[in-house]
């Protein structure tokens, strides 16, 4: 099975879906995390190509430590338009990785670069199975199975996971691969937050510094609750759904008790994806036909842009 995930900058794959594809890649499949732009101008202190160049090292450095692969666009950050060209990209790198699965961000979300990277996948969502568009790469004889992304936005309509993977097992590398992403995790997204001077320094004397291990410790529990968060909600879901099946009662295990971080995706309705993520990868359905059981979980949202 191939596996795309499409973000707009280097580090929401990752984020959002690395302990899944972390899970997909062990179970033998291939999974690639695709950035739209090159993310230079993602920093507070740097641009340009140098910036570019850095991010790039360091999503082939997740990559490598996640046991996936990478692919970094060299559009520049901020400014991703839905143009045809673009479109026609997008298509490529599906039909090129013959993908099963195409997980990316939902169009209502902050930035532009994730509205437009979504656009332009929905946009080619059906124009994979099209042969005479973009006719240099084969299409595809079958429209891959597209999944949302989880996120925290709420307006014009909340997240809802419907599937949560189980990725208690791999949360260590995905730690470790965000852990990668140092101008991100450790200076952009912290200068943004106004947390910077939290942050513990890497340096050579033991001087108010951490060592690498230090700071790593730092990320997972400043982090943490960008993905508990996500894992209440998919639980109470989950709860509600349980107890509809259960004619109003909560269900007799204690399984949902456990449950602690989540990625989400819609199911679409696809059987094969169902059977394909579910034993050793930990899938729970959190829709009426399907029992939740425990773990530590990532999550994803349901797309309606499945044929």
């Amino acid at each position: 099975m191939n596996i795309v995930c499409i973000g707009a900058h280097p580090d929401d794959a990752e984020v959002f879906a690395g302990g899944t594809c972390v899970k997909w890649a062990r179970q033998g499949h291939r999974a690639l995390l695709v950035s739209m732009t090159n993310g230079d101008v993602g920093h507070h202190e740097m641009a340009g190509g140098a910036l570019a160049r850095r991010r790039a090292a360091e999503a082939r450095l997740s990559a490598e430590r996640g046991g996936v692969m990478d692919l970094v666009l060299d559009y520049h950050d901020g400014e991703l338009e839905p143009t045809l060209p673009m479109r026609k990209r997008v298509v490529e790198i599906i039909r090129e990785f013959r993908a099963d699965i195409v997980l990316t961000h939902r169009p209502n979300d902050y930035h532009p670069d994730h509205r437009y990277t979504s656009i332009l996948v929905q946009d080619a969502a059906f124009m994979v199975t099209v042969p005479n568009f973009c006719p240099a790469a084969p299409a595809l004889a079958r429209n891959p199975l597209f999944l949302y992304l989880m996120d925290s936005f709420t307006k014009p309509a909340p997240f809802q996971p419907d599937i949560a993977v189980d990725v208690t097992g791999v949360m260590d590398v995905k730690w470790s691969m965000l852990d990668a992403m140092e101008s991100q995790v450790y200076e952009w997204l912290p200068w943004l937050d106004g947390t910077l001077d939290k942050v513990p320094t890497v340096c050579q004397t033991t001087t108010n510094c951490a060592d690498r291990a230090g700071r790593r410790e730092w990320l997972e529990k400043t982090w943490a609750p960008l993905f508990t968060e996500p894992t209440k909600k998919a639980r109470a879901r989950a709860r509600k759904m349980v107890r509809k099946e259960n004619g109003g009662q909560d269900p007799i295990c204690g399984d949902l008790r456990d449950l602690r971080v989540w990625e989400s995706a819609f199911d679409g309705g696809d059987q094969t994806f169902v059977s394909v993520l579910s034993g050793e990868a930990g899938v729970i359905w959190l829709c009426p036909r399907a029992r939740p059981h425990g773990g530590l979980f990532e999550c994803a949202a349901s797309s309606v842009l499945s044929s």
